[in-house]
């Protein structure tokens, strides 16, 4: 089993225009520590979390990358075969769990770094309710340090109440602080979308590493029950709000024919 850590935190998300929509929601998610020096195997072992088996909380390989592949092989050969050949460190990839067998993740992210240390790119696996997804590759194109901005082109469908053009900007930062003799990793990823008028969508997640414990996963299944199945209910209610401001509706265009975009 992979090395596991256990976030809890909250998901942001802000409309600008032409009605302004804002919410947060309480959320918990999971960093996979699919590639690192250090071993961290025991970290793992938790009665009440599972790989590749149900469980409450469990991860299954096939929920990610091409679904034939261990998620650690099918991230190597993407980066192989779009040239990034510098990426030998450390492989983190943060998403949501199976809770009780289910999830759907809107966006999960593959945090790809050099021996160094240094944040050589970040892989961004977007997924619609419609069940399709694509892949954009953040290359850095060599030295990056987290908290910088990177840019890549909108080509992919998610919402009906954006348009496929303009761009998103991201910005990746972790920070430690002590905990008690601990030492707690804090993760924030923020994405902004702008479409040809400008600035348009402002959201973030971000959340504190625990150990997966049993403690802490009652903590978090009492705190945030159905948490993956919610994801999906909110999607829809935050729609229809949407829907109801009169917010512009965009069909669905057909899907691009290449997974990866850099």
């Amino acid at each position: 089993m992979p090395s596991i850590r256990l976030c809890t935190g909250e998901v942001r998300h802000h409309r600008l225009r032409p009605a302004v929509n804002r919410f947060t929601y309480g959320v918990f998610f999971i960093r996979v520590i699919l590639r690192s020096d250090v071993n961290r195997e025991s970290e793992s072992v938790c009665p009440g979390f599972s790989h590749n088996r149900f469980n409450l909380l469990s991860f299954f390989d096939k929920d990610h990358g091409d679904g034939q592949q261990t998620p650690l092989a099918w991230v190597e050969n993407l980066l192989r075969s779009e040239g990034v050949a510098d990426a030998d460190g450390d492989i983190e990839l943060q998403c949501f769990p199976r809770v009780f067998g289910y999830v759907f993740n809107p966006v999960s992210f593959w945090f790809c770094h050099r021996k160094d240390g240094e944040l050589r790119a970040v892989v961004c696996e977007v997924r619609n309710t419609f069940g399709e997804k694509h892949i954009y590759l953040l290359d850095t194109g060599g030295i990056q340090h987290y908290g910088q901005e990177l840019i890549a082109k909108k080509i992919f469908h998610v919402s009906p109440f954006c348009p496929v053009e303009g761009q998103y900007r991201f910005r990746f930062m972790k920070t430690a602080r002590e905990v008690g003799a601990q030492r707690q990793n804090q993760h924030v990823a923020r994405i902004e979308y702008d479409d040809a008028s400008g600035p348009l969508l402002l959201t973030s997640i971000a959340g504190s590493e625990r150990d997966i414990s049993t403690a802490n996963i009652a903590r978090v299944m009492l705190r945030y029950p159905l948490m993956t199945l919610s994801v999906v209910a909110r999607i829809h209610l935050q729609a229809l709000y949407l829907w109801i401001k009169r917010v512009p509706f965009f069909s669905k265009p057909v899907p691009p024919a290449n997974e990866v975009s850099r």
